[in-house]
């Protein structure tokens, strides 16, 4: 039997569980989180000019944001249920992409982190689901947690520019390769 000492939600004999938060107090909660949704530029404009074929697209976002932030505990397996106080979706149109924006507060033992990334996740496909007959090129990506408050460890706010770099969708040849593209910070040039 290996140790697991320091996992929260690994029994001792090693098998996955639920922690328990019974003991902790209830305390206000807040997390924002964000994604990207790139496409053509065309296609952002069809968003803008509300012209997608299949209806509303920032409308049906944000609705499927909201339901998902409620429907959290039933996704992901070890997160637990907690009553979603409140639930925003915003929107950032660019030339090339929509921003998807999700705020979730509550008042509960344990925090939203999994709600504002499972409603911004969402709502990135909603999102790709109503336009993907405009354009099937598009690229969900940049989703991160932002910002969270409450809680024992407090607030946490992720510093501006401080994104991994993205993959790179190129073909590779070997792991030479891919070191040097790594190396080259993702630049295809030398």
């Amino acid at each position: 039997m290996s140790d697991h000492a320091g996992l929260t939600h690994i029994d001792p004999l090693g098998r996955a569980r639920m922690v328990d938060v019974t003991p902790k107090e209830a305390t206000h909660r807040r997390a924002l989180a964000r994604a990207k949704v790139f496409m053509k530029p065309e296609t952002t404009g069809k968003v803008a000019a509300n012209a997608v074929t299949k209806g509303d697209v920032l409308g049906a976002a944000r609705i499927a944001g909201i339901q998902a932030a409620k429907r959290t505990a039933d996704l992901i397996p070890l997160c637990h249920p907690l009553l979603v106080g409140a639930v925003t979706i915003n929107f950032t149109l660019g030339e090339n992409f929509v921003e998807v924006e999700s705020q979730v507060e509550t008042v509960d033992r344990t925090g939203v982190e999994m709600e504002a990334l499972t409603a911004c996740a969402v709502a990135a496909l909603t999102i790709y689901d109503m336009c993907k007959s405009a354009d099937r090129s598009m690229v969900i990506g940049e989703m991160a947690l932002w910002e969270k408050t409450g809680g024992r460890s407090g607030q946490w706010r992720r510093p501006p520019g401080e994104l991994a770099m993205p993959l790179v969708n190129t073909p590779i040849g070997s792991i030479a390769d891919i070191d040097a593209l790594i190396d080259s910070g993702g630049s295809e040039e030398e």
